[in-house]
C-alpha cells in the first residue's frame, strides 16, 4: 500500500487495534470509528489516532476524506448498513478487510500461524514470547493483550511473523503460512458456515495453503482432511503420546504444573509455565512445536525452560485476580462450549474438593441458538452457575433465543442476573472458586468481582 492515511471501521477490536498500532508505528496518519470507548481505543488516541464513537460521516476527519491518500480497513463485524462504510464504498475508496491487510503484511515473512476454534490467542502469544525470549527475534499480531509485551502488537528483528489465523468469515484463507498450528475445528460461527462440515472444509483449505516444505502441527484427534502432501504433518496433545506432548505432569501449589515436553528430536525436562492450568500446558506444547518447526530442533533447553517460566499470559485468558486458600477468582474469554468445558475441568483439577461457581455471559444470539445444549452440558461441570443476558455484539435479537434456554438445561443450582447486579449477587452467595466467562462486556465486571471476593476472603481471616 502506497498511501499515507488509514481509516479503521471498528478500530477498537483486538485485531484491528493491533493493525492501527502498526500503522502508527510506521508513520501513517490513523483515524477510525468504534461503537464505544474502551481502554484499547483510549490507548490508541494517546498514541496519536483520531477516534470517534458515532456512525456519522461528518465526524470523519477531513484529511481522511481524500481517497487518493486514504485506505479504509474494516472488520466484518461492522454491519453492511453502516453509514460511514456506505459512504466510503459509494465514493470509490480503497477498502480492505483486516484479514487482507494481514495477508499483505505477512508476505516475505516466515509465517507462524495459529488456527482453531479455541486456543488461538494463548498459543500465538506464547509462540511470540518464545521467539523473543529464546531466539531474540520475531513480530506478531495477537488477538489479546500479552502481559509480557504489554500489547497486542510485537515488532522485532528477523522474519518470523506470528499471527492468529481467524476462521470467522473465512479470514484465515488470506494467509499462506510456513508453519501452522490447528488447535481445534469445532462447530462454531454457524451463522457464517451453516454446518460443521463447512467449518472443517475451511480448515482443510487453510491447511492446503501451507507452503511447500512447511509444517502442520495439529492437535491429536482433530478431524480435518489433510490433502496437502507438500508439508510435514505432526500431532500434539496434552499428555497422549504423539510427536509433541507433555509427560510426567505434576500438579504444584496454586494450580501450577511441572512437566517434560517431548519433541521428535528429544525431551525438554523440568518445564514449568508461568501461568496455571492444564489447558495452558497443552497450549505450551503447541507453541514449542512451532518454535521447533523453525529449525527442526530445540537447542537451548535452559533458555526454553526460562522462557516458559517467565511467561505471564494474556489478559482475559485464564487470568487470576484472586488466588488464595480461602477464595479464588479468575476470568476467561471462553465463549464456546468446548472452551468452557476445558477451563472448568482444568479449574476443578487445580482446586480439587473445592466448590466452583461458573459465571457465563453468552455471546451472540446465533451461537446461543446453535449451541445452547452444549453450553448447558459444559456448565453442568461446575457446582453452581450464574448466567447473564446474551451479549448481542453485531446481531439483532432472535425470537425465543434468550439465556433462559441454557438455564432450563442446567441441572446445578442456577440463576440469571443482570450484569450491573453481578458483583452484588456474588457478594451475597456462598462462594469459594469463582470463574467468569464470556467474550462480551463481562470483563467490565472483573475489578468489582475481584474486590468483592477479596473482601469475602478478608472476612475469613
Amino acid at each position: 500500500m502506497t498511501k499515507s492515511r488509514v481509516y479503521f471501521l471498528g478500530i477498537g477490536g483486538i485485531g484491528m487495534s493491533a493493525l492501527a498500532r502498526y500503522f502508527l508505528h510506521e508513520g501513517w496518519q490513523v483515524a477510525g470509528y468504534d461503537r464505544t470507548a474502551t481502554d484499547l481505543t483510549r490507548k490508541l488516541e494517546a498514541e496519536g489516532a483520531l477516534v470517534h464513537y458515532e456512525d456519522d460521516v461528518k465526524l470523519i476527519p477531513e484529511a481522511f476524506l481524500d481517497k487518493e491518500h486514504t485506505v479504509v480497513i474494516y472488520t466484518p463485524a461492522i454491519p453492511a448498513d453502516h453509514a460511514e462504510q456506505a459512504m466510503f464504498r459509494a465514493e470509490g475508496f480503497e477498502i480492505k478487510k483486516r484479514s487482507q491487510v494481514l495477508g499483505l503484511l505477512s508476505q516475505g515473512k516466515y509465517v507462524q500461524a495459529v488456527a482453531g476454534t479455541h486456543g488461538k490467542t494463548s498459543t500465538s502469544t506464547l509462540t511470540a514470547w518464545l521467539n523473543y525470549a529464546v531466539s531474540g527475534e520475531g513480530s506478531a499480531f495477537l488477538g489479546g493483550i500479552s502481559k509480557n509485551f504489554g500489547s497486542n502488537l510485537v515488532l522485532g528483528e528477523g522474519d518470523r511473523f506470528v499471527v492468529e489465523a481467524d476462521e470467522f468469515d473465512r479470514s484465515f484463507l488470506q494467509l499462506y503460512p510456513d508453519a501452522a498450528v490447528v488447535t481445534s475445528a469445532d462447530a462454531d460461527h454457524l451463522d457464517i458456515y451453516g454446518t460443521h462440515e463447512k467449518v472443517k472444509e475451511a480448515f482443510s483449505q487453510f491447511i492446503a495453503q501451507i507452503k511447500e516444505g512447511g509444517s502442520l502441527i495439529i492437535k491429536k484427534g482433530v478431524d480435518v482432511a489433510i490433502t496437502n502432501d507438500r508439508i510435514s504433518v505432526y500431532r500434539y496433545s496434552y499428555n497422549e503420546e504423539c510427536d509433541f506432548y507433555a509427560r510426567n505432569v505434576e500438579l504444584l501449589e496454586g494450580g501450577y504444573y511441572r512437566y517434560d515436553i517431548v519433541t521428535p528430536t528429544g525431551v525438554v525436562e523440568g518445564c514449568s509455565l508461568g501461568i496455571p492450568g492444564w489447558v495452558n500446558i497443552e497450549n505450551s506444547v503447541a507453541a514449542v512445536a512451532l518454535l521447533w518447526a523453525v529449525e527442526r530442533d530445540i537447542k537451548d533447553h535452559d533458555a526454553l525452560r526460562k522462557a516458559l517460566r517467565d511467561f505471564s499470559g494474556v489478559k482475559r485468558r485464564f487470568e487470576f485476580y484472586v488466588n488464595t486458600p480461602k477464595g479464588v477468582y479468575m476470568d476467561d474469554y471462553a465463549h464456546h462450549p468446548r472452551e468452557l468445558a476445558a477451563t472448568i475441568t482444568s479449574v476443578k483439577q487445580m482446586f480439587p474438593e473445592r466448590k466452583v461457581t461458573a459465571i457465563f455471559q453468552p455471546h451472540l444470539y446465533t451461537r446461543t441458538r446453535d449451541l445452547y445444549k452444549e453450553f448447558a452440558e459444559a456448565l453442568n461441570e461446575a457446582d453452581e452457575v450464574v448466567l447473564l443476558p446474551i451479549y448481542p455484539a453485531r446481531e439483532l435479537p432472535i425470537e425465543g433465543i434468550t439465556t433462559e434456554i441454557i438455564a432450563n438445561l442446567v441441572v446445578k443450582p442456577c440463576r440469571i442476573v443482570e450484569r450491573e447486579e453481578l458483583a452484588q449477587t456474588i457478594g451475597k452467595m456462598d462462594t469459594d472458586v469463582v470463574v467468569s466467562f464470556g467474550a462480551g462486556n463481562i470483563d467490565a465486571c472483573c475489578e468489582a468481582l475481584s474486590q468483592t471476593i477479596k473482601r469475602k476472603t478478608d472476612r475469613c481471616d
